[in-house]
């Protein structure tokens, strides 16, 4: 069992995860559903682990090198 969930960036659209709001969802998802308090949550770039303890939520999980490039600018 997972939580699925889409990323959506204001400004970029769909994206491939948020570290962040993979946290911010399992929170929501186990306080609603009464989840146990680790969970995994399944996005486009992959998946995470996440687990709500007392005071701390644990996020786990792969980090992949995804983009490099350069922007010139004058001012």
């Amino acid at each position: 069992r997972h939580i699925d969930m889409r990323v959506w960036e204001r400004g970029s659209g769909v994206t491939c995860a948020c570290g962040t709001g993979a946290c911010a969802t399992a929170v929501a998802a186990i306080s609603r559903f009464r989840l146990e308090r680790s969970q995994t949550v399944l996005m486009d770039g992959g998946t995470v682990q996440v687990e709500w303890r007392d005071e701390d939520v644990i996020l786990t999980g792969d980090a992949h090198f995804v983009y490099d490039g350069r922007i010139e600018y004058s001012r």
